[in-house]
């Protein structure tokens, strides 16, 4: 395979899966939420921290997703794969 091939492959299969990464924390941020809430039910007594909790939690997961998303808008419309292999190519 030809070694350009080659990088443009994997710079298009990385924001697929960078994507794929910020679609996938949407469903996470449901999971923490629905069990937050389920275990406010059970005990109310605790819903100040489990509140807590859950809001750190949905923190580090927004976190993942934008970071997720990040990549996948640098890759992109700002890749950088292709752009250093043709530097080495015209040499």
């Amino acid at each position: 395979m030809d070694p350009l091939a080659l990088v443009i492959v994997v710079a298009q299969i990385v924001p697929v899966v960078a994507l794929f990464i910020g679609i996938v924390t949407a469903g996470a941020q449901a999971k923490i939420a629905v069990t937050a809430i389920e275990s406010i039910a059970r005990q109310p007594e605790a819903a100040g921290q489990v509140r807590g909790n859950m809001i750190i939690s949905l923190a580090m997961a927004e976190t993942a997703g934008i970071y997720g998303l990040l990549i996948a808008f640098i890759m992109i419309f700002g890749n950088p794969f292709v752009q250093i292999y043709l530097n080495y190519a015209v040499r």
